[in-house]
């Protein structure tokens, strides 16, 4: 296996490990990282087509898993801060009567 692949491979399952971990710093580096590996993978002279591409239709079903876990993340902390703002609110109202 072409040392693309085999690059692509190994981000692809670093960057499932920290989505299932969720730990969002190591997903944004991860990405760079994915971003990278495809680029190299693109310029470089691959052997196997057909791995290259099935790394490429894996990284492509991982991202979307992550854009809508990164969407119901965003809709679970705006939904605190919308929280954190009324109870903000209802604190001022108290203390403008209390």
């Amino acid at each position: 296996m072409n040392a693309s692949v085999q690059r692509l491979e190994a981000t692809g399952s670093a960057l499932r490990d920290a989505l299932a971990r969720q730990d969002w710093a190591a997903i944004g580096e991860l990405d760079q990282l994915c971003r990278q590996a495809v680029d190299d993978a693109m310029v470089e002279a691959v052997d196997d087509v057909e791995a290259l591409g099935s790394r490429m239709q894996e990284l492509l079903s991982l991202y979307r898993e992550l854009v809508t876990i990164c969407q119901a993340e965003q809709q679970r902390i705006a939904g605190e801060l919308i929280q954190l703002n009324q109870a903000q609110q209802g604190a001022k109202v108290y203390k403008l009567f209390g």
